[in-house]
Formats: C-alpha cells, structure tokens, sequence
C-alpha cells in the first residue's frame, strides 16, 4: 500500500532523505550483528497491568519471535496491506507485532488501551481490519472479554486473538497460535519481502488522532515515514549506538512509535517499556538500569523535582538527555533538570501527522531558552545542527488573511511541508483536502509567532484546532460535545481544557441544563463510560453549570471566553461538581 506520490517518492530517495531499506532489513541486519545484546524488556509491573509476567528478549529472541509472527499471519491468510487492529499495553510482544508486519506487508493499526467500543467501531468501519489482537485485561478492563461481546459491531473482523489464558467463547488464544508454529528463519523473512514486495515506501502503520472533528483520524505512516522521524529524535537526544531507553509514552502514536521503534531500531539499542505512568515504578527502572535516554510529559518531570527523595539513589551519570512535549515547559523545570540532575531536557513539538520542531541542546545550548521556543526551521536563511531543517520547509500563515507572516510577535498557523509529513488521512479525501493549503503545506491548526532579535525561533502561542491535551492525549472537543448533547439531561455543552499543573490540561464539560434537571458530573461520567463506551480518559473531570453559553451573532460558542473566565476561578465558586480521577 503506497500512498505517497511517485513524484515524491522519486525526490525524497535522491535527495538521500529516504531510503529503499525496509525497516524490516534494518531490524533482521540489527539483529544478526548482536543476538546476545539485549533488545527489549517488559514494565516490571506487567503482571499487574493485565496478569501476565514480564519478559525480556535479546535481539536473537526478538529475531526468533518476529520469525514465529510472520509465519502465523502467512498461515492465518494475511497477506500484503491487510490490516491488523492492535490493542495492548506497552510490551514486547508489540516490538514483534510492528516488526513482523514491516515484513510481511501486514499493516497495523495501533490503538490506545482506553479506547472502548466507542472507538473501536470507528476504527474497524475505516480500516475493514481483518484481526484484531488484544490481552485478557487491562487493569480492571477486560479487554478480550469485551472484544468478543463487541465483535459484531466491528466491520470486517474475521478473528479476534489474544494474550492470556482465561479466554472467552470466540476469541483465539495467541499463545497457543505461537507454540505451534515454526518460525521463519532471517533468509526466509527476507525471502518473503522479496516475494511480496514490501518496500520502504509502503504503510506499516496507521495511528489515530483528534482534532476538531467528531471522530478519530487514521494516519498511515510508511517505513521512511517512520525513519526520518526516527532519525530526529536520535539526533535531539544525541543517542549513541546500544543505547538504554525508558520509553512511558503508550506505544501507539508518533510519542511513543517514534522512540520506542523507529529510534530504538536505528541505534540497536535496548527498549524498557513503561505505560500508564507510575512515578515509583518508573524511578524503580532507572534505578535498576541506568538508562541513556528517557522521555516524558511536563508533568512527569514536575513531579520528580517536586519529590526529589525518590530519586535517591538512582545512578544518573548515562542519563543526559530527556525529551519532553506535548504541553507547556516552564523555565523553572527546564533549568532545575539541569541543576539538580545534570539532564538537558528536548522540547518536542509534534503530530502524528508529522509536523515536528525539537528545542536541543545542539541548536539552544540554554535551557530557559528551550522552554520558550523552537529553531526558525524550514526557513531560508537560517542554519541549524539538526538534519531535518534541511529537509521541510515551513511558514506561518494569518489565519484570517491565508498571508505569510514574517515579523516577530504576530500570530499565526504553522504548516510543514516535506518527507516527514503523512500523505493524508486514511480513506478521508475530504478531511486531507482540508489539511493541506494550495502549496501543499499541511495545516497543523497549532498558533505560533516568529521571536527572537534575529527573528530566528518559534514560539507557541496556543491551538487553532479545538481540542484538550490531557496528559498528551489529544481529545477532541466536538466528539464529546456530541455524545453530551445526547444525553437527556443536556440541552447544551461545550468541552473546553482548563490547565492542571499535573496533566497539562483537564477535560471541563461547561453544560446548561433542561429544566428543573438536577445535573452532576457523575451523571454525565456514567452515561459515557456506561451508556456510551467511551475511552476513560475522555470524561470530564470537571462540570461547569451555566444559564445560557456565550455565542458570537453566528451562533459559535465562544470558547476562548470560557477558558478566560474559568481557568484561574476557584472550584467552588464556579458551579462545579465533584471530580474524578
């Protein structure tokens, strides 16, 4: 399945930004040079995220396991661009899922484990995916269980397989699938690709993101897609060959596929996985394994700072860099990171979409600085460390006018155009017509303005597009304003974030009433997980009672207002009902 243009294609391989290796060829060529090292390790509470132990493979391992998952889809009849929806907590069986897929052709469809049935009927009716692979549970989520009950709502399952062992009535057990059959060897893997024709330009994945839209997006991402991307962050992080990586972010979109994957594959390193974030578990891993490189979310820093006894102990001294993103960074962070630990902290911007800035230390040697902005990239006339300002271009565009701005301190849209952006949304040629201007840049929907004396960086200014970041899951807002609004007690709603020194942002439902209804946020949290299925972390944590919403003489409603009035209120004094976690 190719999705970018030929013309593309052909520009990107000679300016030498893609390539023709596979990111299957990469990983089998990885692997023989060190079959001893180890490749990836388990959470160590995975037994008690969904019951099973946790494991560890080497290379060699890893190499025999993606041989085992390779032949049992050929067997089960997968063939090239079939798709597979994929949902399990960060584990290593995941590296062997991406890994066999990259070989066989097989496209994966990665979801986050909070997505319910809700979401899972959007993501089948798109994708027609043939297979879905889950695990027995999922916390107190049972996540096979739940499959089986929902499969007749999703378009074009023919199998649901699964790991653990307390199966349902129609859903195949994965590991009795594995046992009996023979891995593929690394010359018949290869052979494989040959016969099939998987190339490096062909989608592997397609990963989902929200915007303004009421549904999920599906983003197809190629192998070369995935490698430049995986170069940026090898490059920001300055990882070196074999290195040690804590990854926490969930092993589903651009956050965690672009480190755990893509880098972690081009340095042959070894991959410890993480998710949902637990601060003492987390600390518990680096003290373990000294690690080289981490990632996390503002908030996970914040709160390492704010409880420095639980570091004690840990050794630090290979852990130099750590990236951050998806909300806002404080300079106070940025700077005690430094002081306190001696650890650079990335700022990352991004999409899975693949609009991307990274603030390093090899472009903003100041910490404070990073906090505040990214490097001008994709601009004529200005010259950066990191390789991929040399390959996109970007502009920043009034929203208003569609001109082009240039001078500091007016705000406006910034578009990415080159080999890192996605080539449009999958089977949606209405929503990519819409998330690409006439130049063919792509539209972010995310608000910066140029600074610096030499008009030389970016900084962001906020969100064009409507939706919460809540711990860095994009949630959209018109999606939940619609499934509030059906509910009987609603007569209207708007879904606004509102700042969380923890999270970044939190889910705030701002709701007017029908009459003489006696509304609370926990009516509003029962019909959507009960009634509605939808992903937890979609719920409000917080509801606003209002008369009447403001609106402009069009009728929108005036968010930006909302957020005003409401982000430094007191709870108490705002009308708000009890929240939850």
């Amino acid at each position: 399945m190719i999705l970018v243009a030929p013309e593309k294609i052909k520009t990107y391989v000679e300016q030498g930004w893609w390539s023709e290796e596979t990111m299957g060829e990469l990983f089998i060529k990885t692997a023989e040079q060190q079959l001893q090292a180890m490749a990836v390790v388990d959470p160590p509470n995975r037994q008690d995220i969904c019951g099973v132990a946790p494991l560890s493979w080497t290379w060699g391992q890893l190499l025999q396991q993606v041989g085992r998952y390779s032949a049992l889809f050929h067997a089960q009849g997968l063939r090239k661009d079939d798709v597979i929806v994929m949902q399990l907590p960060n584990c290593v069986e995941m590296h062997a899922i991406y890994l066999a897929c990259a070989i066989t052709g097989v496209v994966v469809s990665p979801v986050p484990v909070q997505y319910r049935a809700h979401e899972l009927t959007h993501v089948f009716a798109t994708t027609q995916a043939k297979l879905g692979i889950t695990t027995e549970r999922v916390g107190n989520y049972l996540a096979a269980q739940q499959w089986a009950a929902h499969a007749h709502l999703f378009e074009g399952l023919q199998q649901i397989w699964s790991l653990g062992h307390d199966l349902p009535p129609g859903v195949m057990s994965l590991n009795q699938w594995l046992d009996s059959t023979l891995p593929w060897s690394a010359s018949q893997l290869r052979q494989h690709m040959q016969d099939e024709g998987v190339t490096a330009h062909d989608v592997l994945t397609i990963c989902w993101t929200s915007g303004t839209e009421a549904r999920s997006k599906g983003v197809p991402r190629n192998h070369n897609e995935w490698l430049i991307a995986g170069q940026s962050v090898s490059q920001a992080g300055q990882l070196q060959w074999g290195a040690q990586l804590l990854i926490p972010f969930p092993f589903v979109n651009m956050a965690g596929v672009s480190s755990s994957l893509a880098a972690w594959l081009l340095v042959g390193g070894t991959l410890h996985h993480h998710h949902p974030f637990d601060l003492d578990v987390f600390v518990g891993q680096l003290r373990a394994h000294p690690m080289d490189y981490s990632v996390a979310a503002p908030a996970v820093l914040n709160l390492l700072l704010k409880q420095p006894e639980k570091m004690a102990g840990v050794d630090l001294s290979r852990l130099k860099s750590v990236g951050s993103g998806g909300g806002p960074l404080s300079e106070w962070m940025m700077e005690e990171m430094k002081n306190r630990f001696d650890i650079e902290v990335v700022n990352y911007f991004g999409s899975n979409e693949g609009a991307a800035l990274s603030s390093s230390p090899l472009d903003m040697p100041e910490s404070k600085q990073r906090a505040l902005y990214f490097p001008r990239m994709g601009v004529p006339g200005f010259t950066w460390k990191m390789a991929v300002a040399q390959k996109i271009q970007t502009r920043l565009v009034d929203i208003d006018t569609g001109e082009d701005i240039h001078e500091t301190g007016r705000i406006g849209e910034l578009r990415f155009k080159g080999p890192t952006i996605f080539s449009g949304y999958y089977k949606a040629p209405e929503l990519t017509e819409r998330a690409f201007d006439a130049q063919g840049f792509y539209r972010t929907g995310d608000l910066f303005e140029i600074a610096g004396v030499a008009s030389q960086f970016y900084r962001f200014a906020g969100r064009h597009k409507d939706i919460v970041i809540r711990g860095g899951m994009n949630i959209s807002s018109e999606e939940i304003e619609g499934l509030l609004l059906s509910h009987p007690q609603v007569r209207d709603a708007a879904v606004i974030g509102l700042p969380d020194p923890v999270m970044g942002e939190r889910v705030c439902a701002v709701v007017v009433s029908q009459a003489g209804q006696d509304l609370t946020l926990q009516n509003l949290v029962d019909y959507l997980k009960n009634i509605q299925e939808v992903a937890a972390f979609k719920w409000p944590e917080r509801l606003i009672l209002l008369d009447e919403l403001p609106r402009n003489p069009v009728g929108k409603i005036l968010k930006r207002q909302l957020r005003e009035r409401f982000a430094a209120e007191p709870v108490e004094s705002a009308s708000v009902a009890g929240g939850v976690a």
